[in-house]
C-alpha cells in the first residue's frame, strides 16, 4: 500500500506542480505563446490513455502493466527535467501523462485485486487523501521548487520516490497474470484516446480560443462524430477497450456521471481558492497553501472515516450523499465570500467543503467496484477515472470562464492604471489604492459568484445518487472472483 500511495502522490502531484512554476518555464524556454500545453499535454496524456490501461490490466494481469506505467513515468521525469526548448518538454510530458494515467487507474484497481470487497473503501479512502492533498500542496511545491533550487526540480523529485514505490511494488505486489483470449481493440483505443483529446482541448482552451472560433467547433463536432462511431464498434469487437456490459450496470454509468459532476466542483475549489487568496488577501503562494490547511484537514479525516465506514457495502449510498451534500454545502458558504471575509469564517467554509471533498471519490470507486466482476474491475475503474479527468477539465475551464467574465465586467469602468489589465486579475497590485479596493472586492464577488453557477452541477450529482441501487452483497461480488483475484491474507 505504500508502493500504490507513493505512485498515486506522484501522479496526483504532476497534475498540479507546474503551474506556479510556468511563468518561468516560459522565461528560461522562450516558449510564452505555447507555455499552456505543458500543463494540457499531461493532462490529454494520462485521461487518453486511462480506459487503455484498464483494459490491458484485465486482460494481461496488472502488476506488470504498474510497474511499466512507472518506469514510463520516471523515465519522463528526468525528460522534462533536462529539457533544452519548450517542444522537448510538452514531448516529455505527454510521455509522463501516458505513465501517469496508468498509474493512477492501475492502482485503483489493484486494490480490487488484492483487498476484500468490504475493505476497499477504506484502502481507496487512503489514496483519495493522498490525491486530494497532492492537489493542494503541488502549487506551494512548485513555488518553492521555483524559488529556491530550479523549475527543473519540479519533475527532477519524482525520480527517487518513484524508484523507491517501483523497488517497493516489484517485491510485495502480488501477480495477476491472466489469459488473453482475444486480441487487443486497438482501433477502439485510439478512437477513445481521441474522444478524450478533443473533450479535454474543448474544456481546456475553449475561452482561449474563443467558444466560436472554428477550431473549437470543429473540435466539438469531430468528438460528437467520434462518440457515436464508437459505440457500435465497442459492439462488435472481441475485446472492446470499455466493454458494453460496464455501461449495461446502472451504477456503473450513474456513478460515472457523479464523479465527473463531483470532480469539476472540486477542481474549481483546489485550483481557484489559492487564487482568491494570493489577489484578495495578499498571501504568498506558500501562505495561501497554510490557509487551505482546514481543506486538507476535512478532506484526510472524511476520506479515512468515509473508508471505515463501508466496510458494510449496503451504506454506501449514504455515505456518497452525505459527501455530496456537505460539498454542495460548502459551495453555497463559498459562494459568500468577499474581500473583508475573516480568515476564521474562511476556516470554517473551507473545512466544511474540504469534508464534503474527501467522502465523494473513493465511495464512487468503491461502489462500482463492488458491482462489476473481476474480470471487468480494470475496465470499470479506468471508465470512472475517465469521468474524473474530463471533469476536473471541465471544472477548471467552465470556473475560469465564469471568474474572468464576472471580473472584467465588474471592472470595466475602471482606468487603466500603472498597467492594470482587467484580463490578468495578478495586475491589480498596479492600481492606486481607492481604485485596489474596488478591484479587490470585484475579484472577490466573481469568485464567490463562480462558486454559485457550479453549485447547480453538483447538485445534478446529489440528484442521481438517490437513483443509485444497492450494490452486491459480499459473498456474492467474492463469488465471483478468479482465485487470483482473491483478496490476500493478512501477513
Amino acid at each position: 500500500m505504500s508502493a500504490l500511495a507513493s505512485a498515486v502522490l506522484l501522479a496526483a502531484l504532476d497534475q498540479t506542480i507546474v503551474s506556479t512554476a510556468l511563468p518561468r518555464i516560459a522565461e528560461d524556454l522562450n516558449g510564452f505563446s505555447n507555455i499552456a500545453w505543458v500543463s494540457a499535454a499531461y493532462l490529454l496524456a494520462s485521461t487518453a490513455v486511462t480506459p487503455l490501461w484498464g483494459k490491458l490490466g484485465d486482460m494481461f494481469g496488472r502488476k506488470r502493466l504498474y510497474l511499466a506505467a512507472t518506469s514510463v513515468f520516471l523515465l519522463a521525469s528526468v525528460a522534462c527535467g533536462l529539457a533544452q526548448n519548450l517542444i522537448e518538454l510538452i514531448g516529455s510530458r505527454v510521455l509522463q501523462g501516458i505513465g501517469g494515467g496508468g498509474m493512477i487507474v492501475l492502482t485503483f484497481a489493484l486494490v480490487g485485486d488484492i483487498a476484500a470487497p468490504s475493505e476497499r473503501g477504506r484502502y481507496q479512502g487512503m489514496f483519495g487523501s493522498v490525491y486530494g492533498v497532492a492537489s493542494i500542496i503541488g502549487p506551494l511545491l512548485g513555488g518553492v521548487f521555483t524559488d529556491q533550487l530550479s523549475w527543473r526540480w519540479a519533475f527532477l523529485v519524482n525520480v527517487p520516490v518513484g524508484i523507491v514505490a517501483l523497488v517497493l511494488a516489484a517485491r510485495v505486489l502480488p501477480s495477476t497474470t491472466r489469459g488473453v483470449t482475444a486480441h487487443i481493440d486497438y482501433l477502439g483505443s485510439m478512437i477513445l484516446a481521441a474522444i478524450a483529446t478533443g473533450l479535454v482541448m474543448i474544456t481546456s482552451f475553449g475561452e482561449r480560443w474563443g467558444w466560436s472560433s472554428p477550431a473549437i467547433i470543429g473540435l466539438i463536432a469531430g468528438t460528437i462524430s467520434l462518440s457515436v462511431l464508437l459505440v457500435p464498434m465497442e459492439r462488435h469487437a472481441a475485446a472492446p477497450v470499455l466493454p458494453p456490459a460496464v455501461f449495461a450496470s446502472r451504477t456503473v454509468v450513474l456513478s460515472s456521471l457523479i464523479a465527473f459532476f463531483a470532480n469539476a466542483a472540486m477542481f474549481a475549489v483546489l485550483v481557484y481558492l489559492p487564487t482568491y487568496l494570493q489577489i484578495v488577501h495578499g498571501v504568498s503562494a506558500t501562505l495561501s497553501g497554510i490557509y487551505m490547511l482546514p481543506l486538507v484537514a476535512g478532506l484526510v479525516v472524511s476520506q479515512s472515516l468515509a473508508g471505515r465506514w463501508v466496510e458494510h457495502v449496503e451504506r454506501l449510498r449514504v455515505i456518497l450523499l452525505a459527501g455530496l451534500i456537505a460539498n454542495l454545502a460548502g459551495l453555497l458558504l463559498l459562494g459568500t465570500i468577499g474581500a473583508a471575509t475573516r480568515t476564521l469564517v474562511l476556516s470554517v467554509y473551507f473545512l466544511i467543503t474540504g469534508i464534503g471533498i474527501g467522502m465523494v471519490p473513493m465511495v464512487v470507486l468503491t461502489t462500482v467496484q463492488n458491482s462489476v466482476p473481476a474480470s471487468d474491475l480494470g475496465a470499470a475503474s479506468a471508465v470512472v477515472t475517465f469521468s474524473r479527468s474530463i471533469g476536473a477539465a471541465f471544472g477548471v475551464a467552465v470556473f475560469g470562464t465564469l471568474l474572468s467574465a464576472g471580473f472584467a465586467d465588474r471592472t470595466r469602468n475602471l482606468p487603466p492604471a500603472g498597467g492594470f489589465d482587467a484580463a490578468r486579475p495578478d495586475t491589480v497590485g498596479q492600481l492606486p489604492d481607492a481604485l485596489r479596493v474596488i478591484a479587490l472586492d470585484a475579484f472577490a464577488h466573481a469568485t464567490a459568484m463562480g462558486y454559485l453557477w457550479i453549485a447547480p452541477v453538483l447538485a445534478l450529482g446529489v440528484l442521481l445518487a438517490l437513483f443509485l441501487g444497492p450494490t452486491r452483497k459480499t459473498a456474492e461480488t467474492y463469488g465471483n472472483l478468479p482465485a487470483v483475484s482473491r483478496p490476500l491474507e493478512p501477513r
